[in-house]
């Protein structure tokens, strides 16, 4: 990891904003099913990734910046009978960006997360259900999935100067669920 910024900022220089969006999930499982294994496949992509690039962002910065740390809304829901470790790992991410936002509030360094819900991405296909969006959409308040510009929109908000004096808060994208 330390090469990648090392790289970047040779490249671009010192690297200001730093958005971390890792994450996979495996076909839809009860807890009882998943073996460790996969759970320490997901704790690694989803959640170990996000903390070594931070650490990274952190140790090269000297000027203040912003992370936006991409959550998801199954840490809120624990999404029971399909995805509790991809739902663990996320809230793991929840508890990374709160701590961090503290530790680095007088820095001048922000760290926030979006939370997407039912988003139409192909990652639902990786879970074994692609049509999962559009299956669940009667039960969000809006009545529809969110697309990747609402999120990406999001994002480039809280990494932006209008977004100033926000930190360790999360925006939850998921049409009102």
């Amino acid at each position: 990891m330390k090469s990648l910024f090392i790289a970047v900022n040779e490249k671009y220089g010192v690297v200001t904003h730093l958005v971390n969006n890792a994450g996979i999930l495996f076909p839809q499982s009860q807890l009882c099913d998943i073996d460790v294994e996969r759970f320490q496949k997901i704790m690694n992509s989803n959640i170990t990734s996000c903390f070594l690039c931070c650490k990274e962002f952190i140790n090269q910065i000297n000027v203040s910046g912003a992370i936006v740390n991409v959550s998801s809304a199954a840490s809120r829901t624990g999404a029971p009978f399909e995805y509790v470790d991809y739902a663990a790992s996320k809230g793991a991410m929840d508890s990374l960006t709160k701590g961090l936002s503290l530790e680095l509030a007088s820095t001048g360094v922000r760290v926030n997360s979006v939370r997407p819900g039912f988003i139409h991405t192909d990652m639902h296909a990786d879970g074994g259900e692609p049509d999962r969006v559009n299956r669940l959409s009667s039960q969000i308040p809006l009545q529809r999935g969110g697309t990747p510009e609402e999120v990406a929109q999001a994002i480039a908000w809280l990494l932006s100067d209008e977004a100033s004096y926000i930190t360790g808060s999360f925006i939850d994208i998921a049409g009102g669920k």
